[in-house]
């Protein structure tokens, strides 16, 4: 009998006419580990709350078909029952968060399954060192940073000791060491203690491997579902992103068999291109062309950081000795560990803060309150919370607030920036009735329709699919190659392999590295792409698919074409 099992689901969401849902039909069995995909809005989220019984009790709407768990129907279960069977970590941590201290948190949802004090503390200690979570047990829970809220959530869910765990892209805020311990220990719970596990995540490169299935959704409907290596095939001819890099590099040559971890493309890459004959292939790889004009030295700096020092009221010092100089039009990636000062630093850069010692200067002005109002007008912030950005009625007057708030009057812009982020069909909706990766889009169009000199983005691919990524991508860039400075602080590894000109690696308040991303990614261990890595020693100098697709593809066609073993390439 299978764990779950859906029989013709159909959903509407109140005041929709168009189904969340559509004629879903799915059997999931006990100690799965499935990982669904696909693109913003195309049903993930509402899958998963269908499976954990949220929708329609707390969503309302319409629904039709049948939910069965252990073949009991989902609809009639107690609720009480289903949540100690049925744990769930959502996708934003603010919502999830109820407590003011991180122990508290942790210890509500245990407190509400009636457990004894013994049992509380030796669950708490347990996830609590799994986690790594004991330099923040006493912390403010509004005081933690993003990834740290994220971190929280999970172990509160964990301490329940769950039989299904559901997460909705846990890993969204955290560092790629972070991520790794969190799908390490999510494996590790599939694995040795049998949780089924059903995850929803955009960062592919992090969890692809780890999944027995894959599920892409679209439009509602489940367009596929199968092994990853499977799924990476009819991806590729469905010519769609939702796969992550190493798998897209092999698919895309209509490799039979499609590795996808880094450990099985190097092996299959170094098959082709052994040790004899690799310094030649090497020559014939020309450097990857820069996609910026003019020298970078040569620029005027926009940004100026001198000897910044930053401490919170409770004495935590977050910001030691920070210089740094960003320069016009340049696109900078700011990279490290979750609480190592990145967000910080941009509050400051922009006057939210003020430091205790240093300067902070934008367009060659100090950053004071006399010059403040000024400033602002050329610049574009959005913080790590989107929601904070939304108290209109609807998407359009969210973006005419902005407007109007800078007495901004050629209303043309909003036209180009709806279509731009692909909000148009959302623009008499209500924000806070879209996805949260759709909300994402709205709070960043909000900050960028004034056109400015200097944007600043705090994780702004949270909570984007790959496709919308992309275009906030080559749109960020193109703003940098007409002179706009971007500033990106992100946890998004291929993203900044892909778009970024320039890196910052912060750790413990401290600017540790700083230079041209192929300077910082190829020597780092953890802060590289998945291509970096598997062409690391094979074709040193190459991060992104593109720069493979473009120097790789074509020697590596040669090479099979001439091969003894003829093989058919369709290189897409």
């Amino acid at each position: 009998m299978s764990l779950f099992k859906i029989e013709n689901l159909t959903y509407f969401y109140p005041e929709s006419n168009t189904p969340a849902l559509d004629n879903i039909n799915l059997e999931i069995e006990e100690g799965d580990f499935i990982l669904v995909i696909g693109g913003s809005g195309s049903g993930k989220s509402s899958l998963v709350r269908v499976l954990n019984g949220l929708i329609p009790d707390f969503y309302g709407g319409r629904i039709g078909g049948k939910v069965f768990f252990k073949g009991h129907d989902i609809r009639k279960m107690d609720r009480r029952k289903l949540c100690r069977e049925i744990g769930m970590v959502f996708q934003d941590p603010e919502k999830q968060i109820v407590q003011t201290y991180a122990e508290a948190e942790i210890a509500f949802g245990l407190e509400n399954l009636g457990l004894c004090p013994e049992e509380m503390l030796r669950r708490i200690a347990e996830v609590v060192s799994f986690m790594n979570l004991s330099p923040i047990m006493d912390s403010f829970t509004a005081n933690l940073s993003g990834g740290q809220k994220q971190k929280l959530a999970v172990a509160s869910v964990l301490a329940m000791q769950p039989h299904v765990l559901i997460l909705d892209e846990p890993t969204s805020q955290l560092d790629p060491v972070s991520a790794e311990e969190i799908l390490n220990l999510v494996k590790r719970l599939n694995e040795e203690m049998g949780f089924t596990i059903i995850m929803i995540e955009q960062r592919l490169e992090r969890c692809f491997h780890l999944a027995d299935r894959v599920i892409l959704m679209e439009n509602g409907k489940i367009a596929c579902d199968g092994k990853p290596q499977e799924v990476s095939h009819k991806i590729i001819k469905k010519n769609l992103p939702f796969i992550p890099p190493v798998a897209r590099f092999f698919a895309s040559l209509d490799f039979p068999s499609v590795p996808i971890t880094v450990k099985e493309g190097r092996k299959l890459l170094r098959s082709f291109f052994n040790e004899d004959t690799s310094p030649d292939i090497k020559q014939e790889i020309l450097p990857c062309k820069e996609i910026y004009s003019g020298n970078l030295k040569e620029r005027e700096s926009i940004v100026s950081l001198k000897n910044l020092w930053f401490t919170y009221p409770d004495g935590q010092e977050v910001l030691k000795n920070v210089s740094l100089n960003i320069k016009e039009g340049e696109f900078l990636a700011i990279m490290g560990e979750n609480g190592a000062g990145k967000s910080t630093l941009l509050k400051v850069l922009t006057g939210l803060l003020k430091p205790d010692r240093g300067t902070v200067q934008l367009f060659g002005k100090n950053i004071d309150k006399n010059c403040f109002k000024e400033i602002r007008k050329f610049t574009a912030y959005l913080s790590q919370n989107p929601n904070d950005y939304l108290f209109q009625d609807t998407v359009e007057e969210e973006l005419l607030f902005t407007m109007k708030n800078f007495d901004l009057k050629d209303l043309s812009i909003i036209e180009e920036i709806l279509e731009t982020f692909h909000l148009v069909k959302y623009r008499s909706k209500n924000p806070w009735d879209l996805s949260s990766g759709e909300r994402q889009r709205v709070a960043l169009a909000s900050v960028l329709v004034t056109k400015p000199r200097l944007i600043i983005l705090d994780e702004p691919t949270r909570g984007i699919d790959l496709s919308l990524k992309k275009e906030l991508g080559n749109f960020l860039r193109n703003e940098a190659n007409k002179g706009t400075t971007v500033i990106v602080v992100t946890h998004d590894v291929e993203f900044a392999a892909e778009f970024a000109e320039s890196i910052v690696m912060m750790f413990a308040g401290r600017i540790v590295s700083h230079g041209k991303k192929h300077e910082v990614m190829d020597t780092s261990i953890f802060y590289s792409s998945q291509i970096g890595k598997i062409c690391r020693g094979i074709y040193d100098g190459v991060l992104s698919f593109k720069e493979a697709k473009d120097k790789i593809f074509p020697l590596l066609e040669q090479k099979l074409s001439s091969s003894e073993q003829k093989m058919e390439v369709n290189i897409r």
